[in-house]
Parts: C-alpha cells; sequence; structure tokens
C-alpha cells in the first residue's frame, strides 16, 4: 500500500511545474505556441479524469455533451462553467462530501486525500478535497510566487493565513516547507495567536517577511505601535506577500517601515493562479497550470481583454481526487493587454477588483464594497477599517459605509467629506457613518477571520 510521499512523486513534479530560474528561463518565456500545446495536452487529461466523476458526468451529459465533443481546449466553450452555488447544492444532494469528488471516501482502497474547507466568508463554508499530487502541485506553485518576488533561504516568514478547518494556514506553511529553505512562524489569526503576541514573536525571531490578508498585516503594524514597537526598527520586514487586491499599497507600506509588498491571488478549490513579479506589472497567471477565462457575471460568456469580468478556473494539473473544469470563482479581474515589461510571455491578470456576488447595483452603479478600502485610503481620518451595511428603502437599495476614523467622530464635515471623496469615485451617492476605532472589528471580525466581512447584506431581512 502506497503512501503519501510515494503519491507525491515530486521529482517528476519539479520537472513538469519548475521553479526559480528554471522557471524564469523555461516555461515563463515559452512561446505562446508552445504554450498553448502544452495547455492542451493537460487539459485532455483533467477532461478525461473529470468523465469518471459523477458531478461532471451528469452535468455535461444533462447539456448534451458526449465524451468524444471534446476533443481540445478549443471546445472548452462547450463545458458549463459551475460555481460554488453549484457545488454546494451537490453537498445538499449527496451528503456530507457532495460528488465533485472522485473516489470513494467511505473505503481505505483509495489514494491519500486531504480534505479542507473554505472559509464561509461567502456563506456555508464548502468541502475541498485534494489528491496528493494535487496538493503538492499546488504547494510548488504558490512557493513559485514567493521565490519570484524574492523570498530568500535566510527568511523568517510571519504566516498570519487561519488554521482550524480552513486551507489557508496549513497550504502557505506546507508551500514554504516543502518548497523553500525559509523559516516560518506559524501564528494564524489573532484568534490563534493574540495580536499582540504576534508583533513580541516577530521581534523575538527576527520575522522578516510577512504573508497574509492585508487587512490583518496593517492591524498587526498598529498593534506594534500601541506596544511602543516600531515596524522598520523593532522589526524589519522587507518583503509582505498577501492578498492587496484594491488595498492602498503606500499606506501598508509606510506603516511597516517601507516593506516592498506583493500580490497574489488564487482560491481554496485551485490554489495559487496568479502572482505579482518584481516589476509591478500585474499579476502573471501560472499557465502551465490553470487556464483561466475572464467571463460575463450574467451570460457567461468571454469578456475582451482589458475588460472586467469573472474569473473562470480550469486547473491543469488536478487529475486526481477533485478535477476543476470552469469553475466560475465570482471575482472580478481582466487581462492586461500589452507585454510584460520583464519579457515573460505569460499573461497577466489585474488583479482581485471585487466579488460580482457581493456587488451592490446603485440607481445604474455597479458597486463592490471590499473595493471601496481603496478610496476611504486617500482621505487622512480614516484608520482604514471599515464595513458595508446594505438595505432596502422602499424600491431602491442603498449602502451605508461604516468607517473607523482615528478622530472627531462627531464632525458633521467630517463625514460630508468622506462622502463626497466616494462621490466622486464611485459615480453614485452612499451613507457614511463614523465611528471609532476598533468599533467595526465585531461585524468584520478581523480577529478571527482570514478575510474580513466588508458587507452586511440586509436588504431581504
Amino acid at each position: 500500500m502506497s503512501g503519501y510521499f510515494d503519491e507525491a512523486r515530486h521529482r517528476q513534479m519539479l520537472v513538469d511545474y519548475p521553479l526559480g530560474a528554471t522557471f524564469l528561463d523555461g516555461v515563463a518565456r515559452l512561446s505562446r505556441d508552445e504554450l498553448r500545446s502544452l495547455q492542451d495536452r493537460r487539459f485532455r487529461a483533467v477532461v478525461r479524469r473529470a468523465w469518471e466523476v459523477a458531478f461532471y458526468r451528469r452535468r455535461w451529459s444533462e447539456r448534451g455533451i458526449e465524451p468524444g465533443d471534446i476533443r481540445s481546449l478549443g471546445d472548452i466553450e462547450k463545458l458549463p462553467p459551475f460555481s460554488k452555488t453549484d457545488l454546494m447544492r451537490s453537498v445538499a444532494d449527496h451528503p456530507p462530501f457532495g460528488d465533485y469528488h472522485g473516489v470513494d471516501l467511505t473505503t481505505g482502497e483509495r489514494p491519500s486525500v486531504v480534505l479542507h474547507t473554505t472559509s464561509g466568508t461567502t456563506g456555508t463554508p464548502q468541502p475541498v478535497f485534494f489528491g496528493v499530487w494535487d496538493r503538492e502541485v499546488q504547494n510548488l506553485l504558490l512557493a513559485r510566487a514567493y521565490l519570484l518576488q524574492g523570498l530568500r533561504p535566510d527568511d523568517v516568514v510571519h504566516s498570519v493565513y487561519g488554521f482550524g478547518m480552513v486551507n489557508g494556514g496549513h497550504y502557505i506553511r506546507e508551500a514554504l516547507v516543502h518548497f523553500t529553505k525559509a523559516i516560518v512562524l506559524p501564528a494564524g489569526t489573532g484568534i490563534e495567536t493574540r495580536s499582540e503576541q504576534q508583533v513580541e514573536l516577530m521581534r523575538t525571531f527576527g520575522a522578516t517577511v510577512i504573508v497574509g490578508f492585508v487587512d490583518y498585516v496593517k492591524r498587526l503594524a498598529q498593534v506594534a505601535r500601541d506596544k511602543g514597537i516600531v515596524p522598520g526598527r523593532d522589526i524589519k520586514i522587507r518583503m509582505i506577500s498577501g492578498h492587496v487586491g484594491q488595498e492602498d499599497r503606500n499606506s501598508i507600506r509606510a506603516a511597516w517601515g517601507g516593506a516592498e509588498i506583493y500580490d497574489w491571488y488564487g482560491v481554496a478549490d485551485t490554489g495559487i493562479i496568479a502572482a505579482e513579479g518584481p516589476e509591478h506589472d500585474g499579476l502573471y497567471v501560472w499557465e502551465d497550470a490553470h487556464f483561466v477565462e475572464v467571463i460575463d457575471p450574467d451570460t457567461r460568456a468571454p469578456r475582451p481583454d482589458g475588460e472586467a469580468g469573472n474569473l473562470c478556473v480550469t486547473s491543469l494539473f488536478k487529475e486526481g481526487v477533485y478535477p476543476i473544469i470552469r469553475f466560475d470563482t465570482n471575482d472580478v479581474s481582466s487581462f492586461l493587454t500589452g507585454a510584460s515589461s520583464a519579457g515573460l510571455t505569460l499573461r497577466r491578470i489585474s488583479g482581485w477588483e471585487g466579488r460580482s456576488d457581493q456587488m451592490i447595483k446603485l440607481r445604474g452603479i455597479n458597486v463592490y464594497p471590499s473595493a471601496i478600502g481603496i478610496h476611504l485610503a486617500e482621505h487622512p481620518a480614516p484608520t482604514g477599517e471599515f464595513v458595508c451595511r446594505a438595505e432596502r428603502r422602499g424600491t431602491r437599495d442603498e449602502l451605508t459605509v461604516v468607517v473607523e476614523v482615528r478622530t472627531g467622530t462627531e464632525r458633521r464635515e467630517l463625514g460630508e467629506e468622506l462622502k463626497a471623496l466616494l462621490r466622486q469615485k464611485l459615480g453614485v451617492d452612499v451613507g457614511v457613518e463614523l465611528v471609532a476605532p476598533g468599533a467595526t472589528a465585531a461585524l468584520t471580525e478581523i480577529d478571527a477571520r482570514q478575510k474580513p466581512i466588508r458587507l452586511i447584506d440586509r436588504r431581504w431581512t
């Protein structure tokens, strides 16, 4: 009976999905035709596996699709996208795990399986399965990003990704330990290791890199200052790699004494999909591992390069437990046009711009609550913490932004200034409610969650 490490096939993995200089001199500079050929071969293998999985077989057969209809990557648009809604329906119909994995979990006569769940930010947590190959390839692909961004063997990496059932903390730790020589401080969220203790640990062990969601990374800088610990002097962070999205990089950089900021994007089901390089010129898609489309949220038709839509992902390495073909993430982004300034041939996306399933339409204007922080950062008063409250008033949807400000919560003119700023940036009026520092923490759950809550939707309650 084979074990986990036998199933990993790590030597073949490093050949198929190279790291470091081997990656930069190879896959990252393939011609578009060469890359397409590689993607096509891997796509056909994943489709063969998907036909063995009840979830895909049912969905595709309902559309009149037969195995011989999908002969190449050029046929991918014949296959219907799916989203988390479809996965959760599968769980409801086939409890407790759904039927989108391809193994019999009731018997030990099967490959090794890793089980985690999503964070549940947008609803009930979803089971996420990994075979050993799938798991370790996604670990390797994350290490690829960290190395591209400048991670060194002598770095001490402080990770604020959560543990428990969610994938995040485990994923990041495995990637760093299995594929780099950096030392990892797996602190987790503020619930798992108190924020005050985290900054003490960072100072004691000489942390040089922070990885995590930047909302909490910013909070840690303030916690450090409140304790008399000066980021940049007492904690010499040189690099922050996390999920920047629409956040204000200058404020994060300043909070940590000038640290370099890097973005990357991925979801629990797929692992990392794209990452920013040293030139900060968009996020490179790991096209040897994923085929990414940008589709219209409503029609699911392809969007032209440069136009925003939902990222729809096919993972080309997941031939094992849980194949992923045309997963509509509901995360909004766009493909960048023009060539990479570094000369890499991989396509680039703009980064995370919001979630289409959390978009609020106000008087014909699409507003993404999660992306409001970057606009608030243009004013000196807000701390950076906020939460949006959507309500139905008569026949109209209304949005109120609850903003933490450093001082002056009673100042009418400050509220008007922030309202005017958001009106200018969003193109529509929203309400503004000023609160003291820390007042939104119970609503956003920033100390307990990897991704803080930014929208409280009361329209249908």
